[in-house]
């Protein structure tokens, strides 16, 4: 039905159609610049972006998504997610202007012809250079990626940042000795992670790992948990009938009286992010919950060494 109403009758929200010319002309869903897709990792060090025209000889490829590419609020968690990366020594790279879309808003808003336009382009990309292996940060572009590219012949290995976190976690190859959080965190289960693979663990271990961590959670969790609202293509709609799902979600998240609501997706963030802010709480922070991983791991006290130093007579 949906395919129907967008391809044959053309008849969608108009603020939809922004979209679908921006995804179709630009290959992203902003329509801003591709050349500026890799431009989040100029700060940090190390962070390699693939010539797609050669083989790729690394161990993971990082699909950063459009959102953590480009909004401002998720590139933070890009640089967490490629830090903590470095930080456990991971083999990675990233594709930068090469990365397009997955396409997952064109299908969900039933355009298919821009879904396997985009789907045809990145599968094209990824086995041309030998791609084996993806974590990705996105729900949305983990889902895409692991479940509808194999329908095209895309066929990888992906997974989702928090349960590469929570690996790297158990295996101790992310050190955790020192890495605390003294407050109360509630997790917002992303719909595309948790409802459609299955992913609810994960992204709360990894957020119970730190020490010293309230994780409370609220009424509407796991398999029960609310859509915050940005879901099948709606991040790119206006809501115009009745209450704003972000705005629920968000008085859901406050009830728990946590100082913090933990996300593992792009548009949860904003969605959350503006929910809570939008009920006056700027003293609650809405974060990925590998930049909470990361900052807890920085702030680490540094501790110096006990031991005496012994000096030479006369100095």
């Amino acid at each position: 039905m949906r395919r129907y109403l967008s391809l044959m009758e053309s008849d969608f929200p108009t603020e939809l159609g922004n979209t679908y010319r921006a995804m179709e002309n630009s290959n992203n869903v902003y329509g801003l610049n591709q050349g500026e897709r890799g431009d989040w990792a100029a700060t940090l060090d190390g962070v390699e972006i693939i010539d797609p025209a050669a083989a790729f000889d690394h161990e993971y490829l990082y699909w950063v998504g459009c959102a953590g590419s480009f909004d401002d609020r998720n590139k933070k968690a890009s640089r967490a997610v490629a830090k903590l990366l470095q930080r456990a020594d991971i083999d990675f790279a990233i594709l930068g202007p090469s990365e397009l879309c997955t396409g997952d808003p064109a299908r969900r808003s039933g355009n298919e012809y821009i879904f396997q336009m985009l789907a045809t382009q990145n599968i094209a990309t990824l086995d041309g250079m030998g791609v084996k292996k993806i974590i990705t940060q996105c729900p949305h572009c983990f889902n895409t990626l692991k479940n509808e590219y194999p329908q095209l012949e895309g066929n990888y290995e992906v997974v989702h940042h928090s349960q590469f976190l929570m690996e790297l976690i158990d295996s101790g190859r992310l050190d955790m000795a020192g890495a605390t959080l003294e407050e109360r965190v509630t997790y917002h289960d992303s719909c595309y992670l948790g409802r459609h693979n299955d992913v609810y663990l994960a992204p709360r271990n990894v957020v119970g790992s730190l020490a010293g961590i309230d994780l409370v959670e609220m009424p509407r969790n796991g398999t029960k948990g609310m859509c915050c609202g940005a879901g099948g293509a709606r991040m790119w709609m206006e809501e115009r009938i009745g209450k704003n799902v972000n705005t629920e979600r968000a008085q859901e998240a406050l009830g728990t009286g946590a100082s913090r609501v933990a996300v593992a997706c792009p548009f949860c963030w904003v969605m959350m992010d503006d929910g809570v802010k939008g009920e006056g709480r700027e003293d609650v922070i809405v974060q990925d919950i590998a930049e909470m991983l990361l900052e807890s791991l920085e702030s680490e006290a540094v501790q110096l060494p006990t031991s005496a130093i012994d000096f030479e007579p006369g100095i």
